[in-house]
């Protein structure tokens, strides 16, 4: 598996989303924590007005409502700031092809092209515990003991992949 260097500029991002396909759905919670050399270097997040209604399920899911988001930016209105913030580094998400193509689609809807190396959380963890069972995140976090007071939203997410990689960092050095 090709991974980037542990030091190498990581973006790690979350985003929550009216459904689960690019084409059809909206974001409506984006994070981005970028992090270089094992730091934190910032972190940064917005809910984001999808222009269509959320149902009811990823309301319940998310506790992101529509009254939440109505006065929330449009993703185009975001999108110069998320193409800054992920300049220059590798994005890394769990199950990353989810958020990455969420990213790559609004960031097209928004008139702008984007293209970024990648590393899959999920693909990580299966190849280096290969006997753990489940590689979802809520089972990375109790295999590794990590803990979040918040779910599927997208800041806390984003911190939950963070203190993975820190303790990928320190289990494989």
């Amino acid at each position: 598996m090709n991974a980037p260097r542990f030091d190498s500029p990581l973006a790690f991002v979350d985003v929550e989303t009216t459904g689960g396909h690019a084409g059809w759905h909206r974001v409506t919670d984006v994070a981005i924590v970028a992090m270089r050399g094992g730091e934190v270097e910032w972190e940064w997040h917005s809910l984001v007005n999808p222009g269509a209604p959320i149902p009811p399920s990823i309301q319940v899911l998310t506790g992101i409502t529509n009254e939440m988001v109505a006065e929330a930016p449009r993703f185009e209105d975001l999108a110069g700031e998320i193409l800054r913030r992920l300049e220059g580094r590798t994005f890394v998400a769990h199950n990353v092809r989810f958020d990455y193509g969420f990213i790559r689609t609004e960031l097209r809807r928004a008139g702008h092209a984007f293209s970024a190396p990648q590393v899959c959380t999920v693909r990580l963890s299966r190849h280096l515990y290969p006997d753990g069972g489940r590689h979802n995140l809520d089972s990375v976090m109790e295999r590794h003991g990590i803990r979040s007071q918040t779910r599927h939203r997208a800041l806390p997410d984003a911190r939950i992949l963070a203190k993975f990689w820190a303790v990928l960092r320190a289990q494989w050095p």
